[in-house]
């Protein structure tokens, strides 16, 4: 069986996903790999068989998604020319993780595209979600990667779908200590900023990991690092707790290591709001942002010493049997309809001009 494993290359969780999954699948079936997305610190340790822009959206400095940024980088027709120079018919099976170019042509070409993601948990109706509805949002969610079939990760299993998060060999196998430290990793702030705030609790030292710098420094008790992987997982794994923002594998790996844990959603993004609201529901402290207000908020939850820790098993050989058990080894028969490829097409640029207000990524 042959299979094209599609990654989303925005934020470092998916491409630290397909570290894991990639191996364990390897076993099973002939396995490419398509890239598409800008914004991962984390390299893929696999070859990558195809690599493409896609989408990406662009962090801000205060907090949440730079929209003008953003906006400005979705050129429509050449995201329709990369959705079709991907030979998803070559194809027994296409894996997707969020990956919107692949699901699209897999649309286009009725060709088997199963998502296998945190989003496609999120968007079960039996996961956690925030009071505040946000229906574009949502929309975008559910149409950005359209696929036939939906495993998904969480913070609990939720549903028959849903499994607890793969968590990464070098978090896994870590020596766990504590060397009194907290990290931080909140990239959607400038490094200034951060700095600013953190500097409001003189007698800790602070681990910043940042998206903005080139190069190491300190200033006072705050220690700035660009991200690498490396670096990270020292600081991480040797932390007394960790501020980060409400994404899904850092919060699912302090929870793994029972280290304290504070978030801090990013702005405008939906599905941050609803891994809050999950996190929050497992007794996890959210912030809304780091404005002055929340000083004390942050110097209660410094002072206790209230942690969760969470026996994640590893399930991977277990989900992907059941993701592969659905298909059979035969090549599927391509469909190259037009008018299914035009309906396809039509309803993939009604999703694009809905993404230009996109706020759940």
């Amino acid at each position: 069986m042959k299979v094209l494993y599609a990654v989303q290359a925005t934020g470092n969780g998916h491409i630290s996903r397909a570290n894991e999954i990639l191996p364990e699948l390897e076993k099973m079936v002939e396995v490419d790999v398509l890239v598409s997305g800008t914004e991962s610190e984390v390299g893929l340790n696999h070859f990558i068989k195809y690599r493409r822009k896609g989408l990406s959206f662009s962090f801000g400095k205060k907090g949440g998604i730079d929209f003008v940024k953003t906006i400005k980088s979705i050129k429509a027709k050449k995201f329709m020319e990369e959705v079709r120079s991907i030979p998803v018919e070559q194809y027994d099976l296409v894996i997707n993780d969020f990956e919107p170019l692949s699901a699209w042509a897999c649309k286009m070409r009725n060709i088997p595209c199963v998502s296998l993601s945190h989003q496609s948990a999120v968007i079960n109706p039996k996961a956690p979600k925030p009071k505040a509805p946000d229906p574009l949002a949502w929309m975008v969610l559910k149409h950005f990667a359209p696929c036939i079939k939906s495993i998904g990760f969480h913070f609990q299993s939720y549903d028959t779908d849903i499994f607890t998060p793969i968590i990464r060999s070098e978090i896994r196998h870590a020596y766990i200590r504590n060397l009194g430290h907290y990290t931080v990793y909140l990239p959607a702030y400038a490094d200034h900023k951060l700095i600013s705030f953190f500097q409001s609790f003189p007698s800790v030292q602070w681990h910043i990991f940042s998206k903005k710098s080139k190069k190491n420094y300190a200033d006072g008790n705050c220690w700035i690092r660009p991200v690498n992987n490396y670096d990270f997982i020292s600081s991480f794994t040797a932390c007394e707790g960790i501020i980060t923002g409400a994404g899904f594998e850092t919060p699912a790996e302090a929870l793994f290591m029972g280290k304290k844990l504070l978030v801090v959603p990013m702005k405008n993004q939906y599905e941050q709001y609803c891994n809050a609201t999950a996190l929050s529901e497992r007794g996890v402290p959210v912030l809304k942002n780091l404005k002055k207000n929340k000083v004390k908020k942050i110097e209660k939850w410094l002072q206790s010493n209230d942690r969760i820790k969470v026996n994640y098993p590893n399930q991977l050989a277990d989900v992907l049997g059941k993701l592969l058990s659905g298909f059979k080894l035969q090549k599927p028969a391509t469909n190259g309809h037009p008018l299914k490829a035009n309906s396809s097409e039509r309803m993939l640029q009604t999703s694009q001009k809905a993404g230009h207000l996109v706020t759940g990524m």
